[in-house]
């Protein structure tokens, strides 16, 4: 009996589902809430002979009652009406790596985290590039999962970067080595609480066993609690001591016991990443990609070689003696903190955005000492301004775009100076995501 599955979204990840879903035989529905969009311009996104069946607006109760599974969308909020009205339908709800994992072959590793899920991902991705013949980078980085699951083969390797939205609707994604890198307030506006928040993240490790490896970071706390109840192998990364058995800094130098005996693995200055949290990102993806099979030569070589990713402490250019740096992807407090401690000049910071409940005084603090103007934009900065004031600065100024921003920055920089954007919030309301924010900066720093 053909099935029939409806999949919630017009994006990337609904759009990739379906496409999957269609070549695997099944009748498909492709779903969203949004009435406005264009039929024919989803239309064009599935260009072979077979397409999904469209519903746009409200989603009918003739169609809840035809289908057997629904896909959604990581954007999609589980309170959102439809979502409740087909659960109690009876309907399974997946999200869209449950999908793809139940269609993918090979080996898997799955990455999560608050920060550094990007960078650790596409470093994994590049290293298991070096080696194994057939690898894939999917996930949240990019590249939809489902895209790619078809491709994949028995002898293929693949590192997965998942989200908190991917994560809260798996039944069956089991990784064969997770890590989860840190955890830290976000998200609050969705999760609702930290306690939720951890939850869904611990749930890359739902299905794994005492065969299974999961990669914790020893100095979150929350994660060395975790990691001692894990029926897992765990292997543990520290920025700050040894940690036996696993991967550490040791001063300036990374070592790792993965093998047994100790072993200098890289001199930090070696690297293309900048700050301590990249240190960090780099002896995940050494514990991972070992974890995975690589022989430690092929880390070592890979490592140097590994260039950041864009907007996540990005250099831009320099110019008249100012270095320009994008952080858009700091979306949230803890990873701005990031971004700013990275800095080894006075900086100019551009910061705000779309508000999703976070606490910025952390952050504030952290950039006190650092941040000679704070230039603030987005829903967030009155806000902002008004905690900033009450802890002492300044120097600040709201401003109404981006464009403005820039324009200030490059005024109020001297030689020696840096500009950053790490904006510390989302960018939903004055761009379409982090990437065109960061993207949009970039050209107007080099606008003559």
């Amino acid at each position: 009996m053909e099935r029939t599955i409806l999949v919630a979204g017009g994006g990337i990840s609904g759009v990739g589902a379906a496409r999957m879903l269609l070549e695997t035989g099944a009748r498909v529905i492709l779903y969203d809430s949004d009435e406005k969009l264009e039929r024919e311009a989803l239309r064009a996104k599935f260009p072979g002979p077979t397409k999904p069946e469209f519903e746009l607006g409200e989603l009918s109760d003739e169609t809840i009652g035809r289908v057997s599974a629904c896909v959604i969308s990581p954007g999609i909020p589980m309170k959102a009406p439809f979502v409740r009205r087909l659960r109690e339908a009876g309907v399974p709800v997946w999200s869209e790596i449950e999908a793809a994992f139940r269609h993918a072959k090979g080996r898997l590793s799955a990455i999560t985290g608050t920060n550094g899920k990007t960078t650790t991902t596409a470093l994994v991705g590049q290293i298991l590039k070096d080696y194994y013949r057939s690898s894939f980078v999917v996930g949240n980085i990019g590249t939809a999962y489902t895209a790619e699951a078809l491709k994949m083969t028995e002898a293929s390797v693949t590192v997965a970067e998942v989200s908190s939205f991917q994560l809260e609707n798996i039944d069956t994604f089991h990784p064969e080595v997770s890590a989860i890198l840190n955890i830290t307030p976000d998200h609050m506006d969705r999760h609702g609480s930290m306690d939720e928040y951890t939850r869904v993240k611990e749930l890359v490790t739902k299905n794994q066993t005492e065969q299974d490896i999961c990669v914790l970071n020893y100095e979150d706390e929350v994660l060395r609690a975790f990691g001692e109840g894990l029926p897992v192998q765990v292997l543990w990364f520290s920025g700050k001591r040894r940690v036996p058995g696993g991967v550490y800094l040791e001063g300036t130098t990374i070592v790792s016991e993965l093998s047994g005996g100790r072993e200098p693995v890289i001199e930090v200055k070696e690297l293309q990443i900048l700050g301590v949290h990249n240190y960090e990102n780099a002896m995940a993806a050494v514990a991972v990609s070992y974890a995975m099979g690589v022989p430690m030569d092929v880390i070592r070589k890979t490592l140097p070689e590994f260039k950041p990713v864009e907007h996540r402490i990005e250099f831009v250019t320099e110019k008249n003696q100012v270095a320009y740096y994008n952080d858009s992807k700091g979306t949230n407090p803890d990873a701005a903190i990031q971004g700013i401690r990275a800095m080894e000049r006075p900086t100019v910071l551009i910061a705000g955005g779309y508000d999703k409940g976070s606490d910025y005084r952390e952050w504030l603090l952290a950039c006190k000492d650092r941040v000679k103007k704070l230039i603030l934009l987005g829903a967030t900065a009155e806000k902002i301004a008004e905690e900033a004031r009450g802890l002492g600065f300044t120097d600040l100024c709201v401003v109404s775009s981006m464009e403005e921003a820039v324009k200030l920055a490059k005024a109020e920089a001297e030689p020696g100076d840096a500009v950053l954007l790490s904006p510390a919030c989302a960018s939903w309301g004055m761009f379409r995501n982090y990437e065109e924010r960061g993207r949009i900066f970039k050209e107007l720093v080099r606008k003559e």
